[in-house]
């Protein structure tokens, strides 16, 4: 069937409705239209943007879309283009000042805190290593000892793991690194290529105890499932510091700094805000607690669950947490959808 042949349907039964005085309603008229999220590529990222699609497309009939994103790509192109519509789990710390200029200027919205206990990053050791080695609490302390943590491919000078390419925490870590002197002091950075890569460097040394050195952040499966104790980075957070240097690429002088509180937001365009209506209602509500997240995530790594396949899950076996964020329209409808 056309378009032009439903619109002539759709206008000669509006009108025959108001002719009888009673005006026929499109049979969507509640759909919130077409709205893109951003599938970002780390597990609680994933699994959000499943859950928002399926309860944006079955609970309030919007034609919803995951289109793949990291941080920076996706905040970057909805400052300066509007889309996607829905970033579900932004980090926004390194991009705060940015974004919060966006807020002001009504191009963008932080819809609600996704995480409500904020996000925990920071340089890890494994907690049998702490345990062996209480003289190391800080990561001065690690920068004093590269022996302890021999690189895999190079055992002679010390490893310290990075974040995958693409991420704002690889800026932050490579920054730190030199901060601290890293590469005076006997160490390297290693590029774990991906999130899958970053994981399995702390599975690996856990399976073998051996040492391990490098960032990571919760909730995440991998720090529910095995054990690991932040360093202190050795000073206080200074925000100047960050947004100045710690955070910018290619920073010629990074000075030493520590993480802040993540704080981990849903953010949305303009467009979809307005347009979104009891959509956009259900993005203010939705939020969740790292424990919540955490033993989502251990389900997906034991079962190796797929984003989609730990959205459905969750709704499933978890709508006392779920209905909470939605009309209860729409719990049924969703409900019905999960049978």
């Amino acid at each position: 069937m056309t378009r032009f042949f439903q619109a002539t349907i759709l206008a000669g039964t509006v009108l025959a409705g108001a002719s009888s005085g009673m005006l026929v309603q499109p049979a969507h008229a509640e759909d919130c239209g077409r709205v893109t999220i951003a599938n970002m590529n780390w597990a609680s990222a994933e699994v959000l943007s499943w859950i928002d699609q399926i309860i944006l497309e079955k609970g309030y009939g919007c034609d919803a879309e995951l289109v793949p994103g990291d941080t920076q790509p996706t905040i970057t192109s909805m400052m300066e283009k509007g889309e996607p519509d829905v970033a579900p789990e932004a980090w926004i710390n390194s991009y705060r000042e940015s974004l919060d200029k966006a807020v002001a200027e009504g191009r963008l919205f932080y819809a609600s805190e996704s995480l409500s206990d904020g996000g925990d990053e920071g340089w890890w050791v494994p907690k049998y290593f702490a345990e062996a080695h209480p003289e190391i609490k800080s990561v001065p302390d690690a920068m004093q000892h590269p022996e302890l943590f021999p690189a895999p491919e190079d055992p002679s000078v010390g490893a310290v793991y990075n974040c995958p390419a693409g991420w704002g925490c690889q800026t932050i870590t490579t920054n730190l690194f030199k901060a601290n002197k890293g590469k005076d002091h006997g160490f390297i950075l290693v590029d774990t290529g991906s999130a899958a890569g970053l994981d399995g460097s702390i599975a690996k040394a856990y399976e073998r105890e051996q040492p391990w050195l490098g960032y990571y952040w919760a909730p995440t499966s991998i720090l529910g499932k095995y054990e690991m104790v932040k360093l202190d980075m050795g000073v206080p957070h200074d925000k100047a510091e960050w947004d100045a240097c710690t955070s910018v690429t290619d920073c010629a002088d990074p000075k030493p700094n520590d993480f802040a509180k993540s704080e981990v937001f849903t953010v949305v365009t303009k467009r979809f805000k307005e347009a979104g209506g009891p959509a956009y209602d259900y993005l203010t509500k939705r939020s969740w607690h790292n424990p919540t997240v955490n033993k989502l995530l251990a389900w997906m790594a034991d079962n190796q669950a797929t984003g989609e396949d730990g959205a459905k899950y969750f709704l499933k076996n978890s709508p006392d947490v779920w209905t909470q964020w939605v009309s209860p329209e729409a719990a049924e409808k969703i409900k019905a959808a999960m049978m």
